[in-house]
């Protein structure tokens, strides 16, 4: 179902977000996640459509931030959600089969409230990160192994993830990391992508 490297598309960086998610595909990320806050419903479906285009003979995975809507309209892989984006078994019956169900998941906490349905988790995060600005405390990667192991469920480290941090995600017992801007903002980002897989499989 996924593979170590999870890249998160970034809005802000130089490259466009289309280019950024070829680049993450072409360098071996299992999946590409588009995250706009800001963006119109509208123009997500046609940039998510487009896309899919483009990863599914790749065999990567597109899956939308939040936007459920969105996620269903353009036929995506499927949808992540935050603790605050709705409810995520309404989510997963409005899914259906065969789609994804990620989940943030930020304390020990909320590691005790995963309704059955979710397919993996982001935790995190890890450190501080400017991706995010209104993220939730860094737990580090103690609590980082915390929660991997009261979740019950695949769990990518996420937040302020970067070169030289596999060895620590996968000591903590996440199954892969997920990226923005290690990946997005690299001077080329496919060799960023391939330079992480490197590193998870010799960590």
């Amino acid at each position: 179902m996924t593979g170590p490297i999870y890249v998160i598309t970034d809005p802000g960086a130089a490259l466009s977000v289309a280019d950024q998610a070829l680049a993450a595909a072409q360098g071996g990320a299992w999946a590409v996640q588009l995250r706009d806050k800001d963006a119109r419903d509208a123009d997500l479906i046609a940039l998510a459509r487009a896309l899919l285009d483009r990863l599914r003979p790749l065999g990567v995975k597109l899956i939308v931030n939040d936007r459920l809507e969105v996620a269903l309209a353009a036929g995506a892989d499927g949808l992540h959600i935050g603790q605050g984006d709705g409810d995520p078994a309404q989510a997963r019956a409005r899914l259906g089969p065969g789609k994804l169900l990620g989940l943030s998941v930020e304390t020990l906490d909320q590691c005790a409230r995963i309704p059955p349905g979710v397919d993996h988790v982001g935790a995190g995060p890890v450190r501080a990160t400017a991706t995010k600005p209104d993220h939730a405390a860094p737990i580090g990667f103690d609590g980082l192994a915390a929660v991997v192991a009261r979740a019950g469920l695949p769990a990518f480290a996420i937040g302020g993830i970067k070169p030289g941090d596999a060895a620590a995600v996968k000591g903590a017992g996440a199954v892969g990391m997920a990226v923005v801007s290690a990946v997005t903002r690299a001077p080329d980002p496919a060799a960023a992508t391939r330079a992480l897989l490197e590193e998870w499989r010799t960590a």
